[in-house]
């Protein structure tokens, strides 16, 4: 039965009320398919950021491309996910997690077809771009709805698998790379993407609204309709009655909902530098900021840096592809983690250790280790694909964490806003990179990503709360 049926003064009583319910819900296939919706249309979108990757080589020789101008290109995807990051984030706090949702798709669905289309250097860049607005609105919301559906026992690890679709679409990006270049060319690669958003956008029109906005946004009738049928959807899905609030859940829900707000209320932007948030917000904005300068001045240029090393453009696609498998085992070995010993322990560990391979695969060399089916394995291979497991297990950390340091009201505005900061880091890191490759050589892009990780690493272990577990309303209110 539900805690409080009616609102009184702010109508905080139904937001507890709502999420009380929420929270003793059994994970069932209902609440799994919601999920399978949002994780189909964050593998796509990861699909189409990750393309540039696989087909900056090719876009090089098309346009003529100066290394500094090939940066410029890869950088405008970044610029335009720091734009998406933020106004899709708050957008989304203001108006609700599913409309914004549905925007942020025809935005980089559209924009990757245009893509195809591209007869200069400019236009590509603008067509980037809008690919970035749309996928950097994408994640914030993302985050947001997931961790506001899924109970806390299970949450880290639900939204560490919704990030470890990433690594699956980076994977895909390659294969799409692979087998398109050398028969279609690069356009066409922009094409196949742009096509699987159709189908992606038409699916996701089933999914709901998250109760929890509805309730903390005043809308409590539209709260209760959509709880009750998420109710009646996991009794059927689970053919039994639906088990009671804890006692446990309710105290923690209500002590905490309950307590009054001092002073006016403030604005999904104000709450991040409110004093209960502020070191959380300087933590958070920080380590995306490190971790993405690390993560992009690294793989924007993987590519090109093999194939100064002597692979053929097909040749670095094929191994890029190969070695961000690895990603595949890294993000579920971080969702485990971080249900396991923590979000704070977890998201430290990898990021040392990201910082740790990438050194070695900066200066890792062609000797064969072993031969596998009469291939044989090199140290190059071997520290990228241990690079690639850390370093995609980092992003499910970055997407689990930030969205349960803030409260519903300003969750998709915090966790957009520390995604802008890491898009600096990741428009900086392209830039910055052929700048010390030219002048220090190939190592010293992954000397920089190892720098940051290991500072975001120092961020979250001295500015970092542990979350594990709790309601969202007993960590943030």
């Amino acid at each position: 039965m539900p805690l409080a049926a009616t609102s009184q003064g702010d109508g905080r009583p139904v937001v507890s009320d709502i999420a009380a319910r929420l929270e003793r819900l059994p994970m069932s296939r209902y609440q799994r398919k919601i999920f399978a919706i949002i994780a189909s249309a964050w593998l796509v979108d990861q699909i189409d950021v990750a393309l540039l990757t696989f087909l900056l080589g090719s876009i090089v020789v098309a346009f003529g491309l100066s290394p500094t101008e090939a940066g410029q290109l890869a950088a405008m995807t970044f610029a335009g996910q720091l734009v998406g990051n933020i106004a899709a984030g708050t957008a989304s706090d203001r108006f609700g997690r599913k409309a914004v949702f549905q925007v942020t798709m025809v935005v980089w669905g559209l924009a990757s077809l245009a893509a195809a289309t591209a007869w200069s250097l400019p236009v590509l860049m603008a067509c980037r771009f809008l690919i970035g607005v749309g996928v950097g609105g994408e994640a914030p919301v993302a985050q947001a709805m997931v961790s506001e559906i899924v109970p806390a026992s299970v949450r880290g690890k639900y939204i560490a698998i919704l990030e470890g679709f990433w690594a699956v679409g980076y994977v895909l990006s390659g294969a799409i790379s692979f087998f398109v270049l050398p028969y279609l060319g690069w356009r066409w690669a922009f094409v196949v993407v742009g096509l699987l958003s159709l189908v992606v956008l038409a699916v996701r029109r089933t999914m709901p609204e998250s109760p929890r906005w509805l309730a903390e946004s005043g809308r409590h009738a539209e709260a209760e309709a959509v709880m009750a049928t998420m109710e009646r959807a996991v009794e059927r899905a689970t053919g039994r009655p639906l088990p009671p609030v804890t006692p446990q859940i309710a105290a923690a829900v209500a002590e905490t909902v309950a307590e009054p707000i001092p002073g006016p209320r403030l604005s999904a932007v104000a709450t991040l530098f409110a004093p209960a948030y502020r070191m959380r917000t300087v933590m958070a904005f920080g380590l995306w900021f490190f971790a993405l300068i690390g993560f992009f001045g690294l793989n924007s240029w993987i590519a090109v840096l093999l194939k100064e090393r002597g692979f053929s453009i097909v040749g670095s696609v094929g191994f890029v592809t190969l070695i961000t498998l690895g990603g595949i085992p890294g993000f579920a070995a971080a969702a485990v983690l971080l249900e396991r010993i923590g979000r704070k322990p977890t998201t430290s560990l990898f990021l040392v250790c990201a910082a740790a391979a990438a050194w070695l695969y900066g200066n890792a060399g062609g000797e064969p280790v072993l031969t596998v089916a009469g291939l044989a394995v090199t140290w190059l291979f071997v520290a990228g694909f241990v690079m690639q497991f850390f370093m995609f297990g980092m992003w499910s950390c970055l997407y689990a964490y930030t969205p349960e340091l803030y409260p519903t009201r300003a969750r998709a505005t915090g966790a957009g806003f520390a995604s802008a900061f890491g898009r600096i880091g990741a428009i900086l890191g392209p830039m910055i990179v052929p700048v010390l490759v030219r002048d220090y050589g190939p190592a010293t892009a992954f000397q920089v990503g190892a720098g940051g990780f290991l500072i975001a690493a120092l961020l979250v272990l001295t500015l970092g709360v542990e979350t594990r577990g709790k309601v969202l309303e007993a960590v943030s209110h």
